[in-house]
């Protein structure tokens, strides 16, 4: 599970990641990141994340699982995210039929397409 702090909970913060993030898709994903030192609020200055698991996903018991699988897939690439960072992943209807493996890899190739390349690494 994603820890507290890392989780984006007001819709304010959803509105600015998608109006103003960069967005990248991939086959049952949508991710919306946004890297803005001045809009996160003084509660953490680390990455946040925030779920998007609309219903032409399914019914609550399969967004619940869609939406479980994405937190435990986010947890371990939250390094990968700069600080300030905030990041929206969508959920397309075809993610209900996917495997964690298969949403894992969407989520890195979104990630690798959105986030700069880091000087110094090989």
């Amino acid at each position: 599970m994603l820890p507290p702090a890392a989780r984006l909970r007001h819709r304010d913060d959803f509105v600015a990641v998608l109006r103003h993030g960069r967005r990248a898709a991939r086959g049952a994903l949508v991710v919306h990141l946004l890297i803005d030192a001045a809009g996160c609020d003084a509660s953490g200055s680390g990455p946040r994340v925030g779920l998007v698991v609309g219903q032409g996903v399914g019914g609550a018991v399969r967004r619940n699982e869609v939406s479980r699988r994405l937190r435990h897939l986010m947890r371990p690439r939250l390094h990968r995210l700069p600080d300030q960072t905030r990041l929206v992943v969508r959920a397309l209807p075809a993610a209900a039929g996917r495997s964690s493996v298969a949403l894992g890899q969407d989520l890195d190739a979104t990630l690798d397409r959105l986030l700069p390349a880091r000087v110094g690494t090989s």
